[in-house]
């Protein structure tokens, strides 16, 4: 998830990087002046409120814009991030901003300024006047409102320029220019995320290679339940021996035993950049619960993989697995292959349907080699999240 506020003075282009920046990183665009008019116009008991405020020529009060922006959060938890504009506007605003982010267990990554001078956005909101015949917007109503922006608006920068996140753009450039330079902001300050990748795809689809493949390439961590159970085996524990009597009547280990293990791999790497992972979640509970997981330590699943492999191509290469030393004893036979084949397609892809709907998926090709399938994810990823490359 990335926060983000756009500032800019009256004329200096916020609009267009708006649309830049919400199509670009999915982010849900919070306008206070919008949610306003949305509560009013719905006549929740907030608009309500607001709206009797108005009535009676009074401006709505910090503490009724607060609670507007923390619903629209609130009832949007899968979002990529938010876009503030036009909040906050004032340095009391700033202190509420960050309260509110603390309280939901997250924060603002960057403010970006786009700087242009006085003269400039006087012109600009000339020329705009001109187009739409405003005959309001004269000279001396601009100049005052930059007056009040200089005034109220500025010490907020000040504020975020003490906590190390206000970054500026020339904002007189070509507007291509001002997107570019706004684009490296906002991917560098991705770039310092925990990076969170969910393979997933049916048993023998290549999830486990390539895990270690991604973690490989970009310093991740791979999160393997599989490999986590088969450690647990080969170490000899109380836990291992659960789980293989489990493998061996071609039984999956419960979430009581899984969980733990993730939990404490989380706990041992929370240093690290990110995870990979792969195996886990099989069921839809499982995937509610990696969710909690992920939360109570800042973390939510940054993409999604869904490896997809003819089925005659899946039985083969499980059964060419049961013939090494890399067999599992859930793969011994014919019989075990195909019913792990089919609790996948029953209680593993709905997970994926689950995921589907909330967030894009992206499918790759998982034949030929263990490098060429990594090569697609990756060309997969960096063309999504440039600061990857």
């Amino acid at each position: 998830m990335i926060n983000i506020a756009l500032f800019g003075a009256p004329g200096a282009g916020k609009g267009t990087q708006s649309e830049f920046l919400i199509k670009k990183y999915k982010l849900h665009y919070i306008s206070t002046g919008d949610l306003l008019r949305e509560e009013l116009k719905a006549e929740t008991k907030i608009g309500l409120e607001a709206k009797s405020i108005i009535a009676e020529g009074g401006l709505v009060s910090d503490e009724i814009i607060v609670q507007i922006i923390e619903k629209t959060i609130k009832q949007n938890p899968d979002a990529n991030g938010f876009l503030f504009d036009g909040f906050p506007r004032t340095y009391v605003q700033a202190f509420i901003l960050e309260g509110l982010m603390i309280n939901l267990n997250t924060s603002l990554n960057c403010l970006i300024n786009i700087e242009v001078s006085e003269e400039v956005s006087t012109q600009r909101l000339l020329g705009r006047a001109k187009e739409q015949s405003r005959s309001d917007d004269n000279e001396v109503v601009i100049r005052k409102r930059l007056r009040e922006y200089q005034e109220k608006t500025l010490p907020v920068l000040d504020f975020f320029r003490e906590r190390g996140i206000c970054k500026s753009v020339n904002g007189e450039q070509p507007i291509d220019t001002i997107t570019r330079d706004i684009e490296l902001i906002v991917n560098e300050e991705m770039s310092k995320q925990m990076f969170n990748v969910l393979v997933m795809g049916y048993p023998g689809a290549g999830r486990g290679s390539l895990g270690l493949a991604l973690a490989k390439k970009y310093g991740l961590e791979h999160l393997s339940t599989g490999k986590m159970l088969e450690e647990e085996i080969v170490r000899g524990t109380e836990v291992g021996a659960k789980v293989k009597e489990l493998f061996e009547s071609g039984q999956m280990a419960p979430d009581d035993i899984v969980v733990p293990l993730i939990e404490k791999k989380i706990q041992s790497t929370k240093n690290s950049k990110g995870y990979v992972f792969t195996g886990f979640p099989r069921t839809l509970v499982q995937s509610y619960i990696l969710e909690g997981i992920l939360k109570k330590h800042g973390m939510k699943i940054s993409h999604f993989i869904e490896l997809e492999v003819p089925t005659l191509e899946l039985v083969r290469r499980l059964d060419a697995r049961s013939k090494t030393d890399r067999c599992m004893p859930y793969d011994t036979t014919t019989q075990k292959i195909i019913q792990r084949l089919i609790d996948h397609e029953t209680k593993t892809i709905p997970v994926l349907e689950r995921y589907r709907q909330r967030q894009e998926v992206s499918v790759i090709d998982g034949m030929g080699t263990r490098e060429e399938v990594a090569e697609r994810a990756c060309a997969e990823m960096e063309n999504r999240y440039k600061y990857l490359r």
